[in-house]
């Protein structure tokens, strides 16, 4: 995922402030900014940090593969199940309040993790881990648009702190792959230390499992800081009849968001065509780095490798947004530029598949770091649309259609992607499918007013017309 306000482009969408957020009060653009990188740093780091050792922890707990798949299936199924529940539920009680939850959460599911072997145990983590997924996935975004909309103004910059905040997740990312791959192997250069931490925990610790307890103390001082660092204007007492009378009314207007705003609508399709691209990359790439290395292990640790560099590309894509923003004119052109680098870097995927030869895969490398980077530069300029277009009763819901967007075409086409013989055509189909949303931005939304969305009590929503 420059300091200098942007002026909205025409097709960025109007803007109006939210009556409880009056604007010239609150935290300042800057301060809020830096909170909001601190808080996505703080949140996916644990995440990271759990990447590199999750799947060999889950063997060494006497799982096999078929355990450990269903172990994913259980958080992608809770998260999307979640997504735009609780997208409304941050929208009626509040952002802090989901997101420390969120925080709780995954602290707890690590914990299991670390010290639980039982597949029930590890069960009820993955499903902890997609519940907080859920709640993670609007309010500290909405939060910080929400205070520099109070501070500045609807017409203030966002894309900057929004690519930011893409950057520190990012880095959250690589830094936790390295982090928590690079544990267990410093603690088995000490004599010993394994078998010492095991007879003194009854087997409950072992050096695999200490990433996943390394990450539970970071989402407690991620919950700390959530909330001290965070403030929120007062809002309605969340009684138990506006909560369940809200929630369903903003998961109604989510669900209605893309048929009625054609920008949005784009918005929507791009976070589709985002998740095409990743599932294509994340299922394909392991076996291409393990065939390429000779062996399944050597393959992981090339991967990994690739992992982080993919995540350094992200940061450097999201820092490049607003840079994409000026140089194209508008966010709406940044948009498939970065989509059209997505797709060359899938094609430069597709055309080496077959080849193992040294310029074949440094295609095929560099073809996998432009996927990141063009999802970096995409990704801030559609939500700086996505947030002009929507007000603050309903931004975190909004967000969660977003995402859940994502999450169900990844995975279908994870589903599709598996079906088809290996080469060059599944990375092809999701470079096609990439591009094809990228041409829906050739024809412009006209402008238009944000489009509110329901939070205690449904509130009428305008439309713009595709021209």
């Amino acid at each position: 995922m420059s300091g200098r306000a942007v002026t909205p482009e025409p097709g960025d969408g109007a803007s109006k402030p939210c009556p409880s957020l009056p604007a010239g009060r609150g935290l300042d653009p800057l301060t809020a900014r830096r909170r909001f990188i601190t808080v996505s740093f703080l949140f996916w780091l644990p995440i990271g940090i759990s990447i590199a050792t999750g799947v060999l922890l889950f063997t060494d707990r006497g799982m096999g593969l078929a355990a450990i798949a269903g172990f994913f299936a259980v958080h992608s199924l809770t998260a999307a199940a979640m997504e735009l529940p609780t997208g409304g539920l941050s929208d009626v009680i509040g952002r802090r309040t989901v997101l420390a939850t969120a925080g709780l959460l995954n602290c707890t599911a690590f914990t299991l993790f670390g010290l639980a072997g039982a597949a029930w145990a590890l069960t009820l983590g993955m499903a902890l881990m997609g519940c907080a997924r859920a709640l993670s996935s609007g309010p500290a975004e909405a939060w910080y648009v929400d205070t520099v909309h109070a501070h500045a103004g609807p017409d203030a910059d966002l894309r900057t702190g929004l690519a930011r905040g893409g950057s520190a997740m990012s880095a959250a990312l690589a830094l936790g792959t390295l982090l928590g791959g690079g544990l267990p192997w410093l603690l088995g250069l000490g004599p010993g230390v394994g078998e010492w931490l095991a007879d003194a925990t009854g087997g409950l610790v072992i050096p695999l499992s200490v990433p996943a307890l390394l990450g539970a103390l970071v989402e407690i001082v991620f919950v700390l800081y959530v909330l001290s660092a965070l403030p929120e204007p007062p809002r309605p007492p969340a009684t138990l009849r506006g909560v369940v009378g809200g929630v369903p009314a903003a998961i109604a207007a989510g669900l209605r968001l893309g048929a009625r705003d054609a920008l949005i609508r784009r918005v929507l399709l791009t976070a589709c065509a985002a998740g095409a691209a990743l599932a294509a990359v994340e299922l394909l790439t392991p076996g291409r780095a393990a065939a390429l290395m000779g062996t399944a292990e050597s393959g992981a640790v090339l991967f990994a490798s690739l992992a982080c560099a993919g995540f350094l590309c992200s940061a450097l894509g999201s820092q490049l947004a607003p840079f994409a923003a000026r140089l194209t004119r508008s966010s709406e052109r940044a948009v498939p530029a970065g989509s059209g680098v997505v797709a060359l870097g899938l094609t430069l995927l597709g055309i080496t598949a077959g080849s193992l030869s040294p310029y074949a895969t440094a295609a095929a490398v560099t073809g996998y770091g432009l996927v990141y980077l063009g999802l970096g530069v995409a990704a801030p300029n559609t939500k700086d649309l996505l947030h002009r277009r929507v007000d603050a009763s309903g931004r975190a819901t909004a967000l969660s259609v977003q995402s859940l967007a994502l999450q169900l075409v990844a995975a279908a086409a994870a589903l599709t992607v598996g079906s088809l013989p290996p080469g060059p055509l599944p990375w092809l189909l999701a470079a096609g499918a990439v591009l094809a949303v990228a041409l829906l931005w050739v024809r412009r939304a006209t402008a238009g007013p944000q489009v509110p969305l329901p939070s205690a009590r449904p509130v009428p929503a305008r439309s713009t017309p595709e021209r």
